[in-house]
């Protein structure tokens, strides 16, 4: 009896769990051979496959036919999760941080709970930010925005076969818990790192607000451990938290000032001094923001 694409798609499963990804991307290769003329009718079962396909590119460092698949899925069911992380970790690799950047922020639209897109999103941050410096944001691509049918839609892949799925997750790290108890537990963790400002331990600090962030994303919070940052010579760190900070407050006069000190240390003094002028558009009179670009202007 000849095989059918559901048998041809567990076998595949089946040998990409004992890491046989060519002979996997085979037999994934042979049921969508078989589903070729059945149309719309097998548009998800044919999506499946070519996600599944993908993970196999991705193992094998096939990155460019990794996107080609993965972006043929989501042509035939638009937003499924588990091509839109391959195609970001594709994008990666391959250093196209910004198309990565806006798939990563697309599988965060349609689930919130996925971690790797948190982690994923964290990465590109750092990378754009050293790539295209503090206005990265204006040379992405748009985000798609994602209809609400779509999203809770798809779960995240796990380790084992690229058709599984974990349990969900209900309280993910990295995304900030709105509650109430939440949100007093995010205040008395930057009160702790505060305390250990005071007492100098910076690094320890760091972690506090840290933890505070991941659950309120809150413009101080940002602004302390940038001043962290600072103290540790990180400025790179600092350059991203006082970032994120002025999304949340666009006229922030600590975010602007810290993130112009951290841009002074890695040299990039033309950003650094427009940050200062927009604070002193703000704060005309700042003494230390007129030392500062004082000391630019001389740099």
């Amino acid at each position: 009896m000849a095989a059918s694409p559901g048998s041809l798609r567990r076998a595949g499963n089946e040998e990409f769990r004992r890491g046989q990804y060519g002979a996997a991307a085979e037999l994934y290769t042979r049921a969508l051979a078989l589903l070729e003329a059945s149309g719309e009718a097998a548009a998800e079962e044919r999506s499946v496959l070519l996600a599944n396909r993908a993970a196999c590119r991705l193992k094998d460092g096939a990155c460019r036919l990794c996107v080609a698949d993965c972006s043929d899925a989501l042509e035939l069911v638009p937003f499924g999760v588990k091509p839109l992380l391959r195609r970001a970790a594709a994008y990666e690799a391959l250093e196209s941080y910004r198309l990565a950047y806006v798939d990563y922020k697309t599988v965060l639209q349609v689930d919130c709970t996925v971690q790797a897109a948190h982690d994923g999103v964290n990465r590109m941050t750092k990378a754009l930010l050293e790539k295209d410096g503090v206005n990265w944001r204006q040379k992405l691509p748009p985000i798609p925005t994602v209809p609400v049918s779509a999203q809770m839609r798809w779960s995240v892949p796990s380790a084992g076969a690229p058709g599984a799925n974990p349990p969900p997750v209900t309280a993910p790290k990295g995304e900030p818990d709105r509650t109430a108890a939440g949100t007093e537990r995010a205040r008395a963790l930057k009160e702790e790192g505060n305390e250990l400002v005071k007492k100098g331990n910076h690094k320890k600090a760091v972690e506090k607000y840290s933890e505070s962030l991941q659950l309120n994303q809150e413009c101080a919070t940002y602004t302390n451990r940038a001043l962290c940052y600072l103290t540790l010579k990180q400025y790179k760190d600092a350059v991203q938290d006082c970032t994120e900070a002025l999304r949340l407050d666009p006229k922030n006069v600590k975010a602007l000032y810290r993130r112009a000190q951290a841009l002074k240390e890695l040299k990039d003094y033309k950003s650094s001094i427009a940050d200062i002028k927009s604070l002193l558009k703000t704060e005309p009179k700042n003494t230390a923001a007129l030392r500062l670009l004082q000391e630019l202007n001389r740099a």
